[in-house]
């Protein structure tokens, strides 16, 4: 980890913080319990704690500009999760890394992480943000589980069917600035992962409720990419914009955007799912 690195993650909240072993190793911070009540490994946690890997390898100035992550077996709580960072590239402009979790000696996930310096526009567009959206002042905050902690949540109001696509939004702020851009896309990767699965559950009511999940349904995130397209603050509200595209065959495809207040896209994500009916019944704790 270079001296400029190290500055900037020393306000990391603790989930964030990664303990070094040498070699390219970290043990990544636990927390005492699941958030959702579960002993399952929230994907967000994977995704967050991978980037700070990549950015503790960094020599340089560079950030994540991507990360395309799989999500193989579950992991608990109660164990130790370690992440064994690999460099396969890094230059001035560009490098590349492979991050694979481990724990009691099982192969976990494994991401690749796109690393990148930032340089003047040679041009610029992108599209526009949903219109007629309330702005966060208008909104009540609401508790969930499945955002970062310390994460401030308003979401809009019912779904929006677009080509018979579910679309929901909600307005994200975390509670303090952060000096890494690393750790400030942790934060935003984290809320991501959750809602999409839930989503495609919604435009089906009377059919399936989300409420058997890990029960006689099996549901879980199998795989996230993330590209960050610009510099984002999460202590500023961003509006996350959800889309459940496609379900079909026992699986939910959906992805979204995040866009500043003032319009700027700073983030895109897509997220491959499981969500099928069990042969047998589950246990809630630990079960997809």
């Amino acid at each position: 980890m270079s001296e400029t690195v190290r500055d900037r993650v020393s306000d990391l909240p603790d989930v964030l913080q990664l303990t070094p072993l040498g070699d390219g190793r970290f043990t990544a911070f636990q927390p005492e319990s699941s958030a959702e009540g579960r002993d399952v490994v929230f994907s967000g946690q994977y995704i967050a704690q991978m980037l700070m890997a990549a950015e503790a390898m960094e020599t340089g100035n560079k950030s994540p500009r991507s990360i395309h992550a799989l999500f193989a077996r579950a992991s608990s709580y109660t164990l130790p999760l370690e992440l064994h960072a690999d460099v396969m590239q890094s230059g001035r402009t560009w490098g590349s890394d492979t991050i694979t979790a481990y724990q009691d000696g099982k192969l976990r996930a494994r991401a690749l992480v796109l690393m990148t310096s930032q340089d003047p526009d040679l041009f610029r567009h992108e599209p526009g943000m949903p219109a007629q959206v309330p702005p966060p002042d208008e909104l009540p905050s609401k508790p969930s589980g499945l955002l970062f902690p310390g994460s401030d949540w308003r979401p809009v109001s019912g779904t929006v069917v677009k080509d018979g696509v579910p679309v929901w939004c909600a307005w994200h702020r975390y509670e303090r600035r952060l000096a890494s851009q690393a750790a400030n896309q942790a934060v935003v990767s984290w809320s991501t992962c959750g809602h999409i699965i839930g989503l495609a559950f919604d435009a089906h009511p009377g059919e399936v409720l989300i409420g058997q999940a890990h029960r006689t349904l099996s549901t879980g995130v199998i795989g996230q990419s993330l590209h960050f397209l610009d510099p984002v603050d999460v202590s500023e509200w961003l509006l996350f914009v959800h889309a459940a595209t496609k379900a079909a065959n026992g699986r939910v495809y959906g992805g979204g955007q995040v866009f500043t207040q003032s319009g700027r896209l700073v983030a895109e994500f897509s997220q491959d799912a499981m969500a099928k009916r069990s042969e047998a019944e589950l246990d809630f704790r630990n079960a997809m």
